[in-house]
């Protein structure tokens, strides 16, 4: 039981680490030259590295406000796992921990989907899709499947 236990919070934490790293990171879009992520889109030409504000659209902060969203109901989920370890009665079932995170999967999958469907529009054809941007779509199983875990896992002495 141990092992199982020590596994699921592994895959919580590891999942987590995704989410942040993909939401902060700068390789949303990225070429040669240049990079562009939720916040800024810097750009080196000539070795002079010039970084400004990103777009200002409302799908990108949509973007924004879901992949921050799911990096918050991912953590609360993460501490109402362990709230409910120590509380929960024999043969309880972890809804509530469940049901924040696959809050968190589905703001995530959300938050890339806009991206997917609007980066035509604001990144130029010569950009591909970053490693941050991929690992917002690793994330999204990865927390997803953490969620129904925590549906389906009962709390045993």
């Amino acid at each position: 039981m141990l092992i199982l236990l020590c596994g699921i919070i592994f895959l919580h934490v590891a999942a987590l680490a995704l989410l942040f790293v993909s939401t902060v990171v700068s390789a949303w879009a990225v070429n040669p030259n240049s990079s562009a992520d939720l916040w800024v889109n810097c750009t080196t030409i000539n070795e002079v590295n010039s970084c400004q504000p990103g777009d200002t659209g409302v799908w990108i902060q949509a973007v924004q406000a879901l992949m921050i969203l799911s990096i918050i109901f991912s953590f609360l989920s993460l501490f109402l796992f362990f709230c409910q370890l120590f509380t929960l009665q024999k043969g309880g079932r972890f809804f509530l921990t469940g049901a924040f995170q696959v809050f968190a999967s589905l703001f995530v999958m959300s938050g890339a989907i806009i991206y997917t469907v609007m980066n035509p529009e604001w990144v130029p054809p010569s950009e591909s899709f970053g490693f941050a941007y991929i690992l917002a779509w690793v994330a999204f199983p990865l927390i997803l499947i953490s969620g129904l875990i925590y549906v389906i896992l009962r709390k045993r002495e």
